[in-house]
């Protein structure tokens, strides 16, 4: 356990860019932590969309993000899919930031793909409704 922080989901490498995979709905963390080796990407655009879909995971899951890149892009990402602070590509440093807060859980956290599959089933039940029919 870290001391002083809140329970926390460890996600490796890309385990980030899996929607509704991040975190335990049933034992939610106060936050995700993604430690990964974006060398790889070289200077394309990988890095920047990894972190992309990092932040698109605090934002599904209510939760505050810290990114930690050998290479870049690191950084620390509030609830809301803020970038608090960040070492971007190619950069060694250090940040020295508090956690930002968790929010409530949001329908997604809760729901998953669930909410989805409604949408859908909504939307063609509609469609079969506002269809004219034939005589």
């Amino acid at each position: 356990a870290l001391t002083g922080l809140p329970p926390v989901s460890p996600l490796i490498c890309y385990e980030v860019i899996f929607s509704g995979r991040v975190a335990d709905a049933a034992n939610r963390p106060g936050w995700l932590l993604n430690l990964t080796n974006d060398a790889w990407f070289g200077r394309s655009s990988g890095p920047y969309q990894h972190f992309a879909a990092a932040r698109l995971r605090a934002v599904e899951e209510g939760l505050p993000l810290v990114r930690v890149a050998n290479t870049g892009i690191s950084g620390v990402i509030d609830a809301h899919g803020r970038v608090r602070h960040a070492l971007g590509l190619g950069r060694a440093g250090v940040i020295d930031s508090a956690l930002p807060a968790a929010i409530a859980a949001t329908p997604y956290a809760r729901y998953g793909d669930g909410i989805t599959a409604i949408i859908l089933f909504v939307a063609l039940a509609a469609g079969f409704l506002v269809t004219p029919r034939r005589r």
